[in-house]
C-alpha cells in the first residue's frame, strides 16, 4: 500500500466516509448486501481531506495522462471534486449525467465540449465501471478524446478492471477496498478475524450473504 492511497484510507475512516458493518449489512441500489458503505461526499465537509484528495487527484492525472484540454465530472457525487481538480489545473470543467435532462436543451453532458479535445473523467468511486464507462461513452460520442479515469476510491472488483480493459479506458484510483481494510485492521476500526468476511463478500458481492 503507497503512502497515498494510505492516508486516504486513513481520512476516509476518520471522517466516517467509509462504514464497515460486517454485521448489520447495508443493501445497496442494485440490491446486492454489503458490508461496507461509501459516500466520499463528506470529504468535502472536511477542508483539510477535501485539499488532500485534490492534491493528490491532481498528481495523479498529471503523472498518468499529463494535461488534458479538459476535466469531465460524472453526476453527481464527482461533480464537486472535478470541479475543485479543474480549478486548481486551470482547466475548462464538464459533467456527465447519467441520463439527459427532461427539459430545456435535454443535455446529457453541461458544459462546452469541442470535438477531439482530450479529456480526463474523474469519479468519486469505480464498483462495477458501468456507470463511469457510460459517462466515458458519452464523451466519445461527440468526438472528445478520453485520456483515462480516475476515482477517489475503487472496490477493486475483476468486473470493473474487464470493463475498463474492453473500453480501453485506462483507470487510477487513488485508494481501495483492499488498502481501505488493511487501513482498518490496523487502526482497529474492524477486528482481525472479520477480515475472511470482508474479503469473501469482494470476491462475490453479487452472491455474498451475511452469516
Amino acid at each position: 500500500m503507497d503512502e497515498t492511497a494510505s492516508k486516504v484510507a486513513e481520512f476516509l475512516l476518520q471522517i466516517k466516509a467509509i462504514k464497515l458493518q460486517p454485521e448489520q449489512p447495508f443493501t445497496w441500489a442494485s440490491g446486492w448486501k454489503s458490508p461496507i458503505y461509501c459516500d466520499n461526499r463528506v470529504a468535502l465537509s472536511h477542508p483539510r481531506v477535501r485539499t488532500f484528495i485534490r492534491q493528490e487527484l491532481v498528481k495523479l492525472i498529471e503523472d498518468k495522462f499529463g494535461r488534458p484540454d479538459l476535466i469531465a465530472g460524472v453526476a453527481t457525487a464527482a461533480i464537486a471534486p472535478g470541479v475543485l481538480v479543474a480549478e486548481a489545473m486551470g482547466l475548462p470543467f464538464v459533467y456527465i449525467r447519467s441520463s439527459p435532462k427532461e427539459h430545456g436543451r435535454q443535455n446529457t453532458i453541461e458544459g462546452e465540449v469541442l470535438p477531439h479535445q482530450s479529456a480526463v473523467v474523474i469519479e468519486d468511486l469505480v464498483s462495477t465501471g458501468g456507470s463511469s464507462l457510460k459517462a466515458v461513452e458519452e464523451l466519445r460520442k461527440v468526438d472528445v478524446v478520453v485520456k483515462g479515469l480516475v476515482s477517489i476510491f475503487s472496490y477493486g472488483f475483476e468486473q470493473a478492471a474487464e470493463n475498463f480493459r474492453k473500453s480501453n479506458c485506462p483507470y487510477y484510483s487513488l485508494s481501495s477496498y483492499s488498502d481501505l481494510i488493511q487501513k482498518a485492521i490496523e487502526s482497529g476500526y474492524v477486528r482481525p478475524d472479520d477480515l475472511s468476511l470482508l474479503e469473501s463478500w469482494r470476491s462475490d458481492p453479487a452472491g455474498w450473504k451475511p452469516a
